[in-house]
């Protein structure tokens, strides 16, 4: 595998969740080793440090898009930081932060390369809208954004719209019992659009992350992957903003998944998202998903051993 040239690029926000925690992910990450493992497989990675930080602020109690101004301006941010890497040549690694982060990436992935694709490894489908919300809540809107679903300031973030075509997208592991982000009708509206829900990714998660990267390489080479930790069983690592028990996979599980994604050869960003290191005072599920996470990235990048 090619020793891509990395930039480490920190999200600090939690400004589209429930609440305020993943705005410390990146410091946490970082203190936990995740640079420091990638440095020490001897990747070529630079930090180039964080982003403002936009932790989470009450809005409106009726708001139906809660911080959608705040929301708009991160994702802003990440589209800046994302094609400056990526003209540097860098294959950008965004430490988050909640999800909606993505938006920004995708819309910045998307002005080196116009027919990137997106693999969504989320332990939910993100289809809420505005229209349709208990919440409010964007981070639990991810998707319908980025598919054009609904029409506002964060579905226009990039320079098309809708951001992504049906069949740019690959979403895996959602919970099809959350009734607030999973809606079917949604998904069978958006032709070409490939997708699995959870159990389906447990049954084979390595066979069926490269079923999703296929899909993806049918419409262009280059990828990007969207990878919210609420995959994993918060019984397993209790990291995920949004808990999930009984649902989600195995950290040992969604590490097939990522050695996957990681290895792509048109990989050309990472988005890693939904951490909340409040959940974890004694840092034992940090250093666990650094050498789940870190660990699997840097083997998929490392320089090849000289024989």
């Amino acid at each position: 595998m090619a020793n891509e040239r990395v930039a480490i690029i920190g999200v600090p926000t939690s400004a589209g969740a429930h609440h305020a925690g993943q705005d410390g992910a990146p410091a946490a990450l970082r203190a936990a080793g995740f640079v420091r493992r990638l440095e020490t497989a001897g990747v070529d990675v630079q930090d180039r440090g964080d982003l403002p930080a936009t932790p989470f602020g009450l809005d409106e109690p009726g708001s139906t898009a809660r911080n959608l101004a705040a929301v708009v301006a991160v994702a802003r941010r990440v589209a800046d930081a994302v094609e400056a890497a990526l003209a540097d040549g860098r294959l950008p690694v965004l430490l988050g932060g909640d999800c909606t982060l993505t938006l920004g990436v995708v819309a910045g992935a998307q002005r080196r390369h116009p027919e990137v694709g997106l693999l969504y490894v989320d332990g939910d489908a993100d289809l809420a809208t505005p229209e349709a919300t208990e919440s409010g809540v964007l981070d639990s809107m991810g998707v319908a954004h980025l598919l054009g679903v609904t029409d506002n300031a964060l579905s226009r973030v990039g320079d098309r719209w809708p951001l992504l075509r049906p069949d740019r997208l690959a979403m895996l592991g959602y919970d099809e019992t959350d009734a607030g982000t999973y809606r079917p009708e949604v998904l069978a509206a958006q032709p070409g659009l490939w997708h699995v829900s959870g159990p389906q990714l447990r049954a084979d998660p390595a066979g069926t992350a490269r079923a999703g990267l296929r899909a993806l390489r049918a419409g262009g080479p280059e990828v990007i992957v969207h990878f919210d930790v609420d995959l994993v069983d918060s019984r397993d690592l209790p990291l995920g903003n949004f808990p999930h028990y009984g649902l989600g996979l195995s950290l040992a599980a969604a590490t097939e998944v990522l050695a996957e994604a990681f290895a792509a050869p048109g990989l050309c960003a990472v988005a890693l998202t939904e951490v909340n290191p409040s959940y974890d005072p004694s840092g034992d599920a940090l250093r666990r998903y650094v050498d789940a996470v870190a660990g699997t990235f840097a083997a998929s990048r490392a320089p090849a051993p000289v024989r």
